[in-house]
């Protein structure tokens, strides 16, 4: 048997959905989960899943899930998006890369070279094993930091 999340708003949490919705000014995100939440109310006009998700025009997971936040955690973490535990991406500099990368910039250019180019960093950093391999705009968003 699967487990129903019942959604009962009180009348402040109803309030609270209802001028949101109504102002328009919060993102597009936020405003259908407040949708979702007034319309799934058990005290309101009771949705089924399949119905709000046809009406707002997204997956009915999407519906439950917003249910079940509501349910465990409350109106705002119903409102936000889910959290990732992890980044999607692992960054490609950590602190010591940083670190040499600054330190390579730092130093005498090539020879035949009157200073470093963001691609000669790129170029010198994948050579001396600094990272197995970076774009120039990385190299250049760390040497922006650096100020």
């Amino acid at each position: 048997m699967t487990k129903r999340y019942i959604v009962r708003l009180t009348e402040v949490e109803r309030r609270q959905l209802q001028e949101l919705v109504g102002k328009g000014k919060a993102p597009a995100y936020k405003i259908k989960h407040a949708h979702i939440l007034l319309k799934a109310d058990a005290d309101g006009p009771a949705w089924s899943a399949e119905r709000s998700a046809e009406a707002f025009g997204c997956h009915r997971n999407t519906v439950f899930n917003v249910r079940q936040r509501f349910v465990e955690q409350g109106l705002e973490a119903a409102l936000e998006r889910k959290r990732r535990a992890t980044p999607g991406r692992q960054p490609v500099c950590d602190g010591e890369a940083e670190a040499k990368l600054i330190a390579l910039r730092c130093g005498a250019p090539p020879k035949g070279r009157a200073k470093w180019t963001l691609r000669l960093l790129v170029d010198k950093a994948v050579e001396l094993d600094i990272v197995p391999a970076i774009c120039y705009e990385t190299v250049r968003q760390v040497l922006k930091k650096m100020n």
